[in-house]
């Protein structure tokens, strides 16, 4: 036993390295800040100026948070750290998009085994990157230092925004009716959802993450780096568009396209999904080969190359594809809504999902 004394630093948590990443970050977290942002980078709350809200008649505020999942080992893994705030924002404000509300602000959360500025730098870099392109201010964060908990080189990424949107345009399940079409906005791969079932099937497959594949085009570890498309300025121009006729929109997320499609649409109607109507990418035909995962696995954990789905009136379609077209979002039409018929078998429907009971959704055809 030893009379030296005990430091915070001893223990393995180094604030000095903390202060060093936020000034490393706080240039890029400041380009987010709008003139409605008070105060600098470092404040014990962010604070937002909701003057504006005045305008609206019934503002809802809406709100959201959310992880990355196990993509992080990927980018641990390769020591690359500024696409994963992609990730964040992604799977964050999109989930408030869903439902017509104009993501305002967000705040972050970092928990790493040990504080390398840099790295946390890195990290926030491209949160504020990807919150620039939501237009959503980031306004604030935290990053823990958690030796012994995590290793040195581990850390874990989470955030929360909040938007706001006009109680009377409010898109979901009441607005959608029989005869509505489905128009699919494309994903930019993987997003953030599913790695653990794609880090098991590498791992099966004994591949390296510096392989060269020719599908890819790229390395395995850079096609699943790939960051997450983030779509709430490209969902927004949609919900805005009178002749687009936007009655839903759903993030597909963890559980796939037909149960986060289910979650969005009223009791007594099923979406039919036409698989023929897009070619899936090569990361998904690649992770269904190498591990031969069933069809189901594959339809109930990964994407498949659908990011988001908007529920249209069938004469807002064409408006619908061409906003998409001009901001540069894949587009198509993925299928239709319908009166779900009692006497249909009930066992290719996919409904009651995620605690919802909603309608129904049912996949038709083959994949291109």
């Amino acid at each position: 036993m030893t009379n030296e004394p005990l430091t915070y630093a001893a223990a393995g948590v180094d604030t000095e390295a903390g202060d060093k990443a936020v000034e490393l970050m706080k240039d890029a977290v400041r380009r987010t800040h709008g003139p409605a942002v008070l105060g600098g980078v470092g404040g014990f709350a962010g604070l937002f100026d909701l003057s504006a809200i005045r305008a609206y008649r019934q503002p809802l505020l809406a709100t959201s948070t959310d992880g990355v999942g196990t993509k992080v080992a990927i980018a641990q893994a390769l020591d690359k750290h500024d696409t994963i705030g992609f990730d964040l924002v992604g799977m964050v404000v999109d989930d408030i998009v869903v439902v017509g509300a104009e993501p305002l602000f967000m705040t972050d959360y970092i928990a790493t085994g040990k504080v390398v500025p840099e790295r946390v730098a890195d990290i926030v870099r491209g949160i504020a990157q990807a919150c620039e392109v939501a237009g959503t201010a980031l306004v604030g964060g935290e990053t823990a230092e958690h030796p012994g908990l995590l290793e040195p080189d581990e850390y874990d990424v989470a955030g929360a925004a909040t938007g706001i949107v006009e109680a009377d345009a409010v898109l979901g399940p009441e607005r959608v009716r029989a005869g509505d079409v489905l128009v699919a906005m494309g994903s930019s791969g993987l997003h953030s959802n599913g790695y653990s079932l794609v880090r098991a099937v590498v791992k099966h497959a004994g591949w390296s993450l510096d392989r060269h594949v020719e599908e890819f085009g790229r390395t395995l570890g850079e096609e699943l780096l790939e960051p997450t498309r983030v779509y709430a300025r490209d969902v927004l121009a949609l919900a805005q568009d009178p002749a687009a006729q936007v009655h839903a929109v759903t993030h597909v997320t963890g559980g796939g396209l037909a149960a986060n499609l289910a979650r969005v649409l009223p009791a007594g109607t099923v979406a039919t999904v036409d698989r023929a109507s897009w070619e899936v990418p090569a990361v998904f035909r690649t992770v269904r080969e190498l591990g031969s995962v069933p069809r189901r696995d594959l339809e109930n954990t990964l994407n498949l190359g659908v990011g988001m789905v908007a529920v249209v009136g069938a004469d807002g379609v064409d408006a619908a594809l061409a906003t998409l077209a001009a901001r540069g979002v894949p587009g198509w039409v993925l299928g239709s809504v319908a009166d779900l018929d009692p006497a249909a078998p009930a066992e290719d429907l996919v409904a009651g999902t995620k605690g919802v009971q909603g309608g129904a959704v049912r996949m038709t055809g083959d994949y291109r």
